[in-house]
């Protein structure tokens, strides 16, 4: 297996334990990176396929080598979560068993892999300095590069403070404008330090850590297709069938929190005006199984420090 993909799958337990009693067919692993997670859960099911997809290419070769024992319990496509639709199609090729068709699960594990930060030429780590890369999917046209070098200072101003919460985000744009162009991530984690103030500099961790986040969102349409592609899975889903997202920070986690919410029945009723009867609401489409999310224990805290800001929400569909 390609070094660069050998990792261990935050929550593992805790997916196959949601994954454990959903009826048999097909999950789709939307983020199969290396592996970990599906080949925890056709371990543990063997009357389950995955689908595994995956936009960068040397995650899609890792798996393929990690994966190979199951045969042909495995089917591993190149994309990303706007187009779980289309493959979802991929669930009705192979006709193993009557019920091999229905989706039955559709995984999320959002952010950047570990070994996706620790490759350097990557370019998604403020800690070594190297191209200004930051795609997920190496055949797409934007990087990092033309944000930074293209962007208008009012449009990285509000990708920095929208994406990154960055709360310098005006002060850092115009930092990045003024030493137009850059072209490596030193250059960027230079300009950012002389834009944020010394003093909130030494407090919160890293100080490119906000602005590289927003940069590597924007750069991969990260939200709109996560958007895109929870509101395709919930539809695939057969009776019983469950929808699991591992959130990494809190603009993540809000999207999909109010997606179940909005899907369970349980978000607010819209105001309306007085005297008028509440507008009626449309039937529940799924289940809450996280009235709060899932963290990882102590002793996963301790062997994968990486692992401290994830989010666990699952839900499961209605009939």
């Amino acid at each position: 297996m390609s070094e660069a993909f050998v990792h261990r799958p935050v929550l593992g337990r805790e997916v196959v334990e949601f994954l454990t009693s959903v009826p048999a067919g097909t999950v789709i692993d939307a983020t199969v990176g290396g592996g970990g997670h599906a080949g925890l859960l056709l371990d543990a099911r063997p009357d389950l396929r995955v689908i595994g997809i995956d936009r960068d290419e040397a995650a899609i070769a890792a798996s393929t080598v990690a994966l190979a024992r199951f045969g042909d319990r495995v089917r591993l496509v190149r994309a990303g979560f706007s187009e779980i639709a289309d493959i979802a199609v991929i669930a009705k090729t192979t006709e193993i068993s009557d019920h091999q068709g229905d989706i039955v699960g559709v995984l999320f594990d959002l952010g950047v892999s570990s070994p996706q930060l620790d490759r350097a030429e990557r370019g998604f780590s403020y800690w070594s300095d190297a191209p200004l890369d930051m795609r997920m999917d190496a055949r797409q046209d934007l990087t990092a590069a033309e944000v930074v070098n293209t962007y208008t200072e009012a449009e990285l101003a509000t990708v920095i403070a929208e994406l990154g919460e960055e709360r310098f985000a005006r002060r850092v744009a115009a930092e990045i404008v003024r030493r137009r162009p850059l072209e490596t991530t030193g250059d960027l984690v230079d300009a950012i330090k002389v834009g944020i103030p010394a003093a909130a500099r030494r407090r919160g961790g890293h100080p490119a850590r906000r602005t590289f986040q927003a940069i590597r969102m924007e750069v991969n349409r990260e939200l709109p297709s996560l958007r895109e592609g929870l509101d395709d899975s919930v539809h695939l889903l057969t009776p019983g069938g469950r929808v699991l997202v591992l959130a990494y920070h809190s603009l993540e986690d809000r999207i999909v929190k109010h997606r179940f919410a909005d899907w369970s029945g349980t978000a607010p009723a819209p105001s309306t005006a007085r005297r008028l009867p509440p507008a009626p609401q449309p039937a529940p489409l799924v289940r809450l199984l996280t009235r709060k999310p899932v963290r990882p224990g102590e002793a996963e805290l301790v062997s994968n420090p990486r692992s401290s800001s994830v989010r666990l929400r699952a839900v499961e569909r209605l009939a």
